[in-house]
C-alpha cells in the first residue's frame, strides 16, 4: 500500500481505524494502531462518562478525560494518532480546543457539517496549528458544501475528507429508507467525491486525499475502493474484535456470536438511523418500550431528552462496560463475519497481504489479457 501525506502528517500505512464510543476506542486501540503505521483515533463523545465526577461536572470530565487519553496515546505510541469529534456534541468547541492544544495530528468531524469553526482556530490561524481538520460526510454533494463555505469563509480547506457509506456501523447520514434494498455503493459515492473535489488542492498543488469507509472488511476490499479513487481506507468494525480494542469482552463477543441476519437498523432517540447487533435489547426497544433516565446535562445539540424513550448515551457505555442486557453493539454490516479476538498486528497482516495478493492477481490478468490482445492482433 501506498503511504499517504495529510497536510504534513505522514502516514506509512494507508489505514485509518475509526473512531467509536462511546469508551470503544481510546488509548488502548488507538496507540495499537498507530504503532502499525496506520492512524489511531480516539472517540471523543462521551469520553468523561466514566469519570467519577460525571454527574455533577460532565463538561469538566470530558475535558479532563479527552486530554488524558490524548496524552496517555501520545506516551504508547510515536505514531500518527485522531480523535473523532462529533459536530453535534454540546461541546464540540471545547474538545476541538483541546485536541488541538495537545497537537494531535488529526480531527475528524462528523455527525454534522463543520460549516462554522471555533473563534480560536481563526485567532491561532491554521499555519500555526498542526492538526489536520478532516470531515467526515455521506455525499459528494456534502462534501463540496463544505469545501465550498471554508474556501470562501476561511481562505482555507479541509486536508481530506472522509466518505462513510451505507454500510457503516453506528448512526449514519442516510434516511433509513436509504439503508435497506439496493444501497447505494460506496464505490459510486467515492468516485462522485473524487470528481467533484478536483477543483481544489492541497497547498502542494496535490489532489485533495478521499477516504473511504464503510463496510471495508478485507485487503481485496481496498483495493477495489482505491480503484475508485480513495487514498486511504477507514475501519471501525475490523477492529473491535481485538485484544487492544478498549471495549469490555461480552462487546466483542457479541460480534463473534452474531450471524448476518442479526445485523440490524433501528431508530436512534436523536433522530438518525443506526446499524447495531441484535438482542433482547434492541427488540425491547423496537417495540417502543422506554428506558427511565436521568440527564445529567445535555450533550447532544439537537436531543430533545425529555421526551426520548432511552439515554443513547447511557446505553452505548452499558454495552462498553459489557452490561449487554441494559444496551446494544453499534457495529458495521460487516461484523458477522469475525470469529475470534485477535490482535491489531493481525488485522494489519491479513489486510495488507490481501490487499498485496489482489495486486498480483490483477496485474497478472492484465498481462495475460496484454498477450491475448497482441496475439489477436498478429493473427
Amino acid at each position: 500500500m501506498e503511504s499517504l501525506e495529510i497536510g504534513k502528517i505522514k502516514i506509512r500505512v494507508p489505514i485509518i481505524q475509526g473512531g467509536m464510543g462511546i469508551a470503544i476506542s481510546k488509548s488502548g486501540l488507538a496507540s495499537a494502531v498507530a504503532n502499525q503505521g496506520g492512524v489511531g483515533v480516539i472517540s471523543a463523545a462521551g469520553i468523561g462518562m466514566t469519570e467519577p465526577d460525571f454527574e455533577k461536572n460532565s463538561r469538566g470530565a470530558n475535558r479532563r478525560a479527552l486530554r488524558s487519553e490524548i496524552q496517555k496515546t501520545r506516551s504508547l505510541t510515536k505514531g500518527v494518532i485522531g480523535v473523532n469529534l462529533m459536530v453535534a456534541l454540546s461541546d464540540y468547541d471545547e474538545l476541538l480546543k483541546i485536541s488541538v492544544e495537545e497537537k494531535v495530528d488529526i480531527v475528524f468531524m462528523g455527525a454534522g457539517l463543520p460549516l462554522k469553526l471555533p473563534d480560536f482556530v481563526m485567532e491561532m490561524g491554521f499555519d500555526a496549528i498542526h492538526t489536520r481538520f478532516v470531515p467526515k460526510v455521506s455525499s459528494a454533494k456534502a462534501a463540496k458544501l463544505i469545501f465550498q463555505y471554508w474556501s470562501q469563509k476561511f481562505n482555507h480547506i479541509p486536508d481530506a475528507v472522509v466518505v462513510e457509506g451505507p454500510l457503516a456501523g453506528g448512526h449514519l447520514g442516510f434516511k433509513m429508507e436509504e439503508l435497506t434494498g439496493d444501497v447505494v455503493p460506496l464505490n459510486q459515492l467515492i468516485r462522485e467525491t473524487v470528481e467533484i473535489l478536483k477543483e481544489y488542492k492541497t497547498p502542494e498543488g496535490l489532489e485533495i486525499p478521499v477516504i473511504a469507509a464503510g463496510g471495508i472488511y478485507t485487503g481485496v476490499d481496498v483495493v477495489e475502493i482505491m480503484k475508485a479513487g480513495a487514498k486511504a481506507v477507514k475501519l471501525g468494525t475490523r477492529f473491535v474484535t481485538t485484544h487492544e480494542c478498549d471495549a469490555d469482552l461480552a462487546f466483542k463477543q457479541s460480534y463473534i456470536n452474531s450471524s448476518e441476519k442479526d445485523i440490524t437498523l433501528i431508530q436512534s432517540p436523536v433522530g438518525l438511523p443506526g446499524r447495531v447487533i441484535d438482542s433482547e435489547f434492541v427488540q425491547q426497544i423496537k417495540r417502543g418500550e422506554t428506558k427511565p433516565f436521568n440527564c445529567p446535562w445535555k450533550c447532544l445539540k439537537n436531543c430533545n431528552y425529555k421526551e426520548v424513550p432511552y439515554c443513547i448515551s447511557k446505553v452505548l457505555l452499558n454495552s462498553a462496560e459489557g452490561k449487554m442486557d441494559d444496551g446494544f453493539a453499534f457495529a458495521g454490516y460487516n461484523a458477522y463475519r469475525a470469529t475470534k479476538i485477535v490482535f491489531v498486528k493481525e488485522i494489519f497482516d491479513d489486510l495488507i497481504h490481501g490487499y498485496d495478493a489482489e495486486i498480483l492477481k490483477n496485474q497478472s490478468l492484465l498481462k495475460i489479457g496484454g498477450v491475448s490482445s497482441r496475439a489477436k492482433v498478429a493473427v
